[in-house]
Parts: C-alpha cells; structure tokens; sequence
C-alpha cells in the first residue's frame, strides 16, 4: 500500500459524495492506495451515503468512527489504521483532479527528506463571492494556494503554505512528530492543527514541497464568503496562535511577559501593519473590524493558559497519537 487518504467528516452528506468519487476515479492503480474516512459524530444522512458508496465499490473505502469531536482527532485516529507510506490528509468538501495523487507522489522522490508536501488548492465557490473575498481572501483565510504563487514546484526548509485539506506527509515523519495538535474540541479551541504539525516536522529536519501539478478543489458556500465568517476566522486564528506562542516557550513566567507586553504594544502594532497593508490595498477595510475579535480572543486564550493548570498540561501534549481513545476534554 504506497498511500492512504484520510478523510475527517461531519456533517457533510451533500459534499462527501463528491469528494469520494473523486478520490475513487486517480490516474494510479486503485490497489496502490486506500480511502478512509473518518466520521466524527455526524447527525445527518452522512452514513447512508457512505453506505451506498460502499455497496457501489466493494472494499475500496473503509468507515471509522471518532466519537472524540475534532477534526484532528478525527485524522490522527484513521492515521493510526492506516497502511500507507504516504499518508494523504483532505477535507469532505474538495474535489481532487484525477492525477492528483500521481503527481504528488513523485514530489516525494525529489528528495528523501521532504516529509510533507502539498499542490495547488483552487476555489469552487458555489455562488460567485463578493469582490472583497476574491481579491483578499484566495490565500490561507480560506485554504486556499495564494493567487501571488506562481510556483511550479519548490522544496524548502520552511512550511509552503500547506493546509491539511490537501497534504501529503511520509509515515514516519507524522509518526515521528505525534500527529495532528487538536483545535476545537466539542467547543473549546485547544490547539494549531496543521501549523503545530508542520513546525514539529520542520524541528525534526525534514522539508517542505510544493508541486502545482497536484491539483484539487475546495468547495466553498455562500456562508463563508461573508464579513461574519471572517470575524470567526480571524478570531479562531488568535486562539491557534496563543497555543503556538506558548509551546514555543511553555513557560508560565514568560507567558506573563508575553501577555503584558501584547497588550502594552501589541494592539499598536497590529493595527500601524493593517492600516499599511490597507494604505498598499492589500486587505480590506473589514480586517480592521475583524481583528478587534482577534485581539479579545488572544487575551481570553492568554488567561485561561494562566489560570488553569490542567489546560496547560493539555497544551504541553506532544504526542496526540498516544492519548487515551476515550480521553475527552472538558475544560
């Protein structure tokens, strides 16, 4: 089994369809590689389309369960059944092209020591999006591949702007560096997903690839291309990156500086950059509003870290592929 594609889902019946059968019909041999998905508590029809999709193509998907609810808990536990020396990772609402995983195999013999790589992600909007969301948002705000990057191809010792809607990473490598760091668990963002994945790949001296030929398509609806979303996203990105100031220290004494001096200077800070980013027409005039949600849920993160020990304990976990399976977080 050369590769596996592991897909988390909840909630997405309309969307998993499609996105199986994309991953059903790829250019390599159909015994070269696995399909898993990974159901995290789904409420809707979710499990009869994966039913049906089973009974139309015998053997070539396999249905777990995560009863932990996360997106990552959902990942690192089909991570951990599957078989492949490629792990492919994907979302329940992309559309890969049929030689998606042909080509970023072979990104992987460019070089033995690039451990994770990923391809150009492209919007499918389902209604055309406003024009501020065309020109500001078709970058990491919504998974997808900077319209800026006109790479090819690239391997680099620094992250390439993968997401894990469309990320590939040698077994080993994710093995070595304990898996997904989970974000919001049943409510309660905990940690930065993909980005504390990819800065303990990069610690353990492995590379970055970026290979514009494996392509796939993320589906968009019309409620995230709105002002309201990107209030919710800008705000969820404050919780991912207190996590990741913390564990850059994972001091107590140091956190307090960091907190005091953030909010003595920091809110200056972000603000001179918008507003010049702003003056250069780089963002929309909506970030100025947005990361007024940024700056409050920063703050409540940094005090909760404070506060409460265990969820400092939480946050120090390395290794989320050994945590207990009935472990549940409540907090």
């Amino acid at each position: 089994m050369e590769i596996s594609i592991i897909i988390p889902t909840f909630n997405r019946s309309m969307m998993i369809e499609k996105t199986l059968r994309s991953f059903l019909d790829q250019t390599i041999d159909e015994k070269s590689y696995e399909i898993i998905v990974c159901d995290n508590n789904s409420t809707d029809d979710t499990k009869d389309v994966l039913d049906q999709l089973k009974n139309e193509f015998p053997d070539r998907i396999q249905c777990l369960t995560e009863i932990r609810q996360g997106v990552h808990y959902a990942r690192n536990s089909a991570a951990i059944k599957s078989k492949g020396e490629i792990l492919y990772f994907t979302d329940d609402d992309m559309i890969a092209e049929p030689d998606l995983l042909e080509n970023l195999i072979k990104t992987f013999e460019f070089n033995p020591k690039i451990g994770s790589a990923t391809g150009l992600v492209k919007p499918l909007f389902e209604k055309p999006p406003p024009r501020w969301v065309s020109k500001y948002l078709h970058n990491s705000w919504l998974s997808l591949t900077d319209k800026q990057n006109h790479d090819i191809f690239v391997v680099s010792e620094e992250n390439c702007g993968i997401f894990s809607c469309h990320q590939a990473i040698r077994r080993k490598a994710f093995f070595e560096s304990g898996g997904f760091n989970p974000e919001n668990t049943d409510g309660v963002w905990v940690g930065d997903g993909e980005t504390g994945l990819n800065l303990k790949i990069k610690d353990l001296g492995y590379y970055f690839a970026y290979n514009a030929s494996s392509v796939i398509h993320h589906m968009i609806p019309p409620h995230r291309t709105t002002f309201g979303y990107l209030i919710k996203r800008i705000g969820n990105q404050a919780y991912c990156d207190a996590y990741t100031e913390y564990r850059s220290h994972r001091n107590f004494f140091k956190h307090v500086f960091g907190i005091l001096k953030r909010n003595s200077f920091g809110v200056v800070r972000i603000y001179s950059g918008l507003a010049l980013k702003l003056a250069q027409n780089q963002i929309s005039s909506f970030f100025l509003i947005a990361y007024i949600f940024y700056i409050k849920n920063r703050f409540i993160y940094d005090i909760k870290v404070l506060f409460k020990p265990r969820f400092r304990e939480i946050i120090e976990i390395d290794n989320w592929l050994e945590v207990d399976d009935e472990l549940m977080i409540k907090i």
